[in-house]
């Protein structure tokens, strides 16, 4: 790598995507497209046009980047050069990078859950919305790697093809009941990493099971000759949004009642999930119950219930937060693969986002959304967030 250049790895792996553009067209690096697109979305950037006024305001300081010996790129160049980009090796590089910054197998608790890009549908070429899975590091608020569901194709699909991009060595994956797929099981076993999957009546049979198990562990009167399993408990009580939660977990190892336990790879136990809640205000109650099974021999039950809970923060943490932040879900870019490059553009500046110190001269938490308003007005900060040296003009 040249010495002038100063994006080190970054650019590096954004070079690595193969450019499709027909040579004799091209006055604009392609890494220099997709790094001022990175950039510009980080500032808050949402189309191409803001795109394009963000770089104009900025020309200095990606002069000083990117060279940019043909000028600023028109809108229309973003446009085409997003929708011609393979999605594919676009999101192996932001694997490889995600990896190069944080480390690979560094995650505890994997979460791997599916979005829909609401407006990237496009009636006129007959394309329906972007779908894809995303794996989310819960510790640090990090997406992992993403895919997209192809058209014929669903997240049971999807998911191992995931898996097989990213490095989820001794961390613990959890998918809601779309995921709960033998095939899947045995996918994350050979990845060295365990499971907890919940049960629905997409498998009746083995929820059945799993819930008579339950059911008949908790009676009260047993004969002496039929003691109960072992059980493990753990549970936990908030106060918040106006209700009282207690959320109660119980685990056993004993796999008796599972027909089918063979065909789970690495099977070792079972949970069920109870959830108590009282209104504050009207005294009302309900109860509901989920059912899971689990892969890690030495996982307790206070540790399954908090990876049941830590699941939901790829909702609240990942998918709220591109739909509010980055206003994700109104985004018009969907000619060709323009919403997956997006799409995957904008978690990379999330991760960026999210690993970043506060600004400078800010108290306390800083949201997301203020984070991308000092990136846009004081470029030592967005030199921050970026991780890479201060311009010959800042």
């Amino acid at each position: 790598m040249p010495e002038r250049d100063p994006y080190g790895s970054l650019y590096t792996l954004l070079g690595t995507v193969p450019d499709v553009r027909d040579a004799r067209g091209r006055r604009h690096h392609l890494a220099d497209v997709l790094f001022i697109t990175l950039v510009g979305i980080i500032a808050g950037a949402e189309d191409a046009q803001a795109l394009e006024d963000f770089a104009t305001m900025q020309r200095d300081w990606f002069r000083d980047r990117c060279g940019l010996r043909h000028g600023i790129p028109s809108q229309d160049t973003y446009l085409r050069v997003l929708a011609a980009l393979d999605p594919r090796a676009f999101g192996e590089a932001f694997q490889k990078w995600v990896a190069e910054l944080w480390g690979p197998g560094t995650a505890k608790h994997v979460a791997i859950d599916g979005k829909t890009l609401r407006r990237s549908f496009d009636r006129a070429a007959g394309r329906s919305a972007v779908h894809s899975v995303a794996a989310f590091a819960s510790e640090r608020g990090l997406v992992l790697g993403q895919v997209t569901v192809q058209d014929k194709e669903n997240e049971i699909i999807a998911i191992p093809k995931l898996l097989q991009l990213i490095d989820v060595r001794g961390a613990t994956i959890t998918i809601d009941a779309m995921g709960c797929q033998t095939a899947i099981a045995q996918a994350i076993q050979d990845q060295n990493a365990h499971y907890v999957l919940q049960v629905k009546d997409n498998h009746p049979t083995l929820r059945g099971h799993i819930e008579d198990f339950f059911t008949d562990v908790r009676r009260d009167n047993r004969p002496l000759d039929d003691p109960a399993p072992a059980l493990s408990e753990a549970s936990e009580v908030d106060s918040g949004h106006g209700r009282i939660e207690e959320r109660r977990c119980l685990i056993s190892r004993d796999l008796s009642w599972i027909d089918t336990a063979s065909d789970w790879a690495g099977l070792s136990g079972i949970a069920m999930l109870e959830r108590l809640r009282e209104n504050k205000v009207t005294g009302e109650s309900s109860r509901e119950r989920a059912y899971f099974i689990f892969s890690d021999p030495d996982a307790t039950a206070r540790r399954i219930n908090e990876l049941i809970r830590s699941h939901w923060s790829i909702e609240n943490s990942l998918h709220w937060v591109l739909d509010v932040t980055f206003n994700e879900d109104q985004s018009r870019i969907r000619t060709a693969n323009a919403a997956e490059n997006v799409a995957t553009l904008r978690r990379a500046g999330l991760n960026l986002l999210r690993d970043a110190p506060t600004p400078p001269g800010t108290r306390g938490k800083v949201s997301l959304r203020r984070k991308r308003r000092f990136s846009l007005m004081n470029p030592l900060y967005l030199e921050t967030v970026l991780r890479i040296p201060p311009s010959q003009g800042s």
